[in-house]
């Protein structure tokens, strides 16, 4: 018995080492074949530096707006049964299954200046298609059901004694929701605000859609790929891959620090 466990553990170790491998393999091939100088000359390029801090910066505010929404709606979907919640859920991962190209037309036919959110805008003088403004919604509208899927997770695995026994004591429920649930959620909705983040600044077939200008970095990419070929490509790629993975390690770091 013992000996068929540790066979079945030796293929389960062979199978996960193949799938890391995929992984791994073309992002460190794409490092191997970018030299330190090329690294170096993109990183001084201000075309680079400014798409960087444009792509990092829509995603961190599109994040944090549309959270405070998405964590209540959340707590709502863990907490209460009402009819068409299992609808709501659907609607909610809509646009995880759907191209997200599709999704950039169908986000371009909701901000566009004939739509009633358009004319809302342009009457407060912003034009949304060609703005960060119209960037953000683009990368909240692919990532928010990473948030909101882990959100409502980790308030499902809180406790419902420990809020109706606060409720009990005298507590208000916005009391209860702040001091108990919360701070009990905190873990999983810090890693849903991290995915969100992480998926929004990636995102590039809603957003070249809806904004070809100013230039997030993917839609950057996209552009010296397209006019220049691979090897221009190649370094912005290897570039922004690495400002992520800082971004991530830094994020990840500072949720262990929460929880301690």
């Amino acid at each position: 018995m013992k000996s068929s466990y540790n066979i079945l553990n030796l293929i389960f170790i062979l199978l996960g080492g193949l799938v890391l491998l995929f992984i791994i393999a073309p992002l460190l091939g794409m490092v191997i074949n970018t030299s330190s100088a090329e690294i170096i000359e993109t990183t001084k390029d201000t075309e680079v530096q400014k798409s960087i801090w444009l792509t990092l910066s829509i995603s961190f505010v599109s994040t944090l707006v549309f959270a405070i929404a998405a964590i209540p709606l959340s707590y709502l979907l863990a907490r209460k049964d009402f009819l068409g919640k299992g609808l709501v859920l659907g609607i909610i991962n809509l646009p995880v299954v759907i191209p997200h190209s599709a999704a950039g037309i169908a986000i371009l036919g909701f901000i566009s200046r004939d739509s009633v959110i358009g004319k809302i805008a342009e009457s407060l003088g912003l034009t949304l298609v060609g703005n960060p403004t119209g960037i953000a919604v683009a990368m909240a509208f692919v990532s928010v059901p990473f948030l909101l899927n882990a959100a409502r997770d980790g308030f499902a695995a809180v406790p419902e004694r420990l809020e109706k026994a606060a409720l009990n004591l005298g507590a208000s429920p916005t009391r209860v929701f702040f001091r108990i649930s919360l701070p009990l959620a905190a873990r999983s909705i810090f890693s849903g605000l991290i995915l969100m983040f992480a998926r929004g600044m990636s995102e590039f077939g809603a957003v070249v859609i809806v904004a070809y200008h100013p230039m997030t970095t993917p839609v950057l990419i996209y552009e010296r790929f397209g006019a220049f070929g691979l090897s221009y490509a190649r370094p912005v790629s290897v570039v922004f891959i690495l400002v992520c993975l800082v971004f991530f390690i830094a994020l990840r770091l500072m949720a262990k620090e929460k929880q301690k």
